[in-house]
């Protein structure tokens, strides 16, 4: 007897996480956001930015690992990293499996 194999195509399957899927995530995110909010986040996601994108990220991870001191905050290590994968794509899968780890955990937390 041969053993069952599972289809790509099967329901159970989940589909592969790409980089598109992140790219996604942050369009619809930014969507959300108030009008003055979404213009710089789309002025910053332009290709002539990457010097001001590169800064802000190393400076939001910096900022992020030296969380202890005042003002500074965790929350700034992920957006680091978020704003990093906007450049880097071998970041955007792994920023979409946290995206969606963080979602699934939030959903079982609350409940639903």
């Amino acid at each position: 007897m041969e053993p069952a194999r599972a289809t790509p195509a099967s329901p159970q399957a989940p589909a592969p996480v790409t980089a598109r899927d992140w790219d996604e995530r942050v369009d619809r995110a930014s969507q959300k956001l108030p009008e003055s909010v979404q213009r710089g986040v789309a002025w910053l996601r332009e290709p002539a930015r990457f010097p001001v994108r590169l800064l802000a990220a190393i400076l939001l991870i910096l900022g992020g690992i030296f969380s202890i001191l005042p003002v500074l905050g965790l929350w700034m290590l992920p957006l680091g990293l978020a704003l990093l994968a906007q450049d880097v794509p071998g970041l955007k899968v792994p920023m979409e499996k946290s995206a969606r780890w963080i979602e699934q955990q939030w959903r079982r937390w609350r409940g639903k």
